[in-house]
């Protein structure tokens, strides 16, 4: 179905929209644009939307907000909910009973989208991922629409992309939950415990992660991480062709005596890699999985060697008096925060801590032993990290509830070929409003020292 196509089809009908947010926007405004009767629902009251809530006034949008903002879900047709919301609220549920339809921006997206589809998920790695394809594609002469949970949301731009063109798009396990579309090339990096705080079980979130190619083709494609038991074990579920890669043993893209091969073809070399770690190796592999049908070994390369990385994926900030003051604040699970202590070859002084997603943070402790001169904890993660640190033998540890004050102590720590890391493996929503909020207060902090 096109774009237009579907503006017919449903000009008339009665639609919803959970959730005030950047998801929901453009299609917001893309349906009042059409004619199409919009209402808008959060749980936030009226007046905590800013220049959101102004411009929904302009365009004549109803808002429902506050505590009833579910209630009498059934005079919408079609409700579009952001990822935040869980699709199995009783109101959502007794509305999709009574024929409303559940949907969201990104499975609509999916649905209008007139090109190939590259998408990537994960626990760990799908932002450095998605922009590594990205950037191969583009390197390799195609026009490329980056968004998702990376940047913004494509569904606003989906009148001006051409067959001829690539989306490339990071998707969450929340914007994965309850879709019935699959990417036309599928990536999930790994998989390891994040969001039980929002997920009723580790199997439902592994589930969700399914749902980027569960729904494919026989013509797709689906790259699986053969390192990894959960997504090792996915291989039997996947309609399409399936792809791996491994840093440990044999795949379809594998790493042989510090050299990278496709099919049994080299690459290029590790070395060749300008972010530093095994985990960006795995990332690279990850993307050639995905990418080698259309581009050149030497568009590969040239990524490799001059990509410095996205911000806030161990980003350095800046030295002062000696010392290396690493951004790190993407790490909202241990796993993440253990391929960041791996990648450097000293001990490091490490700040960590945050808002707690229910994980388990006792594989961390070893690897804090291992890698970390001095611990500086901050936030609601705390104790976690501090009883899996100790349970390693680690005991050189301070701990604040202040932010800055963490950056200050681990300042005074450090001597002159220290490096500092900001690496939470905790979320930011106990002090920030995202990891991003977190990294740029960190950099602020650093650059003012």
């Amino acid at each position: 179905m096109t774009y237009f196509e579907y503006l017919a089809k449903i000009k008339d009908k009665n639609v919803g929209f959970l959730g005030i947010g950047r998801s929901n926007m453009p299609l917001v405004r893309m349906l009042k644009k059409a004619g199409v009767s919009v209402t808008v629902r959060d749980a936030k009251e009226k007046g905590s939307f800013g220049d959101m809530e102004r411009e929904l006034d302009e365009l004549g949008v109803t808002v429902i907000a506050g505590a009833d903002y579910l209630k009498n879900l059934v005079i919408h047709d079609i409700v579009y909910k952001t990822p935040g919301i869980r699709g199995d609220k009783p109101e959502i549920l007794e509305a999709l009973s009574l024929g409303t339809v559940l949907t969201s921006e990104m499975e609509l997206f999916f649905e209008l989208c007139p090109c190939k589809i590259f998408a990537v998920t994960g626990s760990d790695g799908k932002t450095t991922t998605t922009t590594l394809i990205y950037n191969i594609l583009t390197r390799a002469g195609y026009k490329c629409h980056l968004g998702g949970n990376i940047g913004r949301p494509l569904i606003g731009d989906i009148e001006n992309i051409k067959p001829t063109d690539f989306a490339v798009v990071e998707l969450s396990s929340f914007q994965l939950f309850n879709m019935k579309k699959s990417a036309d090339i599928a990536v999930i990096t790994n998989i390891s415990e994040n969001h039980l705080d929002w997920h009723k079980d580790y199997e439902e979130y592994i589930e969700a992660k399914k749902n980027i190619f569960i729904h494919q083709e026989t013509d797709d494609l689906v790259v699986l991480n053969e390192d990894n038991f959960y997504t090792r074990e996915m291989k039997d579920d996947a309609d399409g062709t399936v792809r791996t890669f491994s840093l440990e043993k044999d795949a379809d893209v594998c790493l042989k005596e510090g050299a990278i091969y496709s099919d049994g073809i080299e690459i290029m070399k590790a070395s060749d890699i300008k972010i530093p770690g095994m985990h960006n190796v795995a990332n690279y592999m990850t993307a050639i999985c995905a990418t080698r049908d259309y581009v050149s070994p030497e568009d590969i390369v040239y990524v490799a060697k001059n990509f410095g990385g996205v911000p806030h994926r161990n980003e350095l900030v800046r030295e002062l008096e000696g010392v290396s003051y690493y951004n790190d604040s993407i790490a909202s699970s241990p796993t993440r925060t253990i391929a960041t202590l791996s990648s450097f070859n000293e001990k490091v002084i490490l700040i960590a801590g945050g808002y707690d997603k229910n994980l388990n943070y006792e594989p961390l402790g070893p690897i804090i032993s291992e890698k970390v001169r001095h611990l500086v904890l901050v936030g609601a993660t705390s104790d976690k990290i501090e009883a899996a640190a100790k349970k390693a033998g680690f005991t050189s540890i301070e701990r604040t509830t202040d932010f800055a004050g963490a950056v200050l102590l681990a300042k005074n720590a450090a001597k002159e070929g220290d490096k500092v890391v900001l690496s939470p493996a905790s979320a930011s929503f106990d002090m920030f409003r995202d990891f991003e909020e977190r990294g740029n207060t960190f950099r602020e902090i650093v650059n003012s020292l």
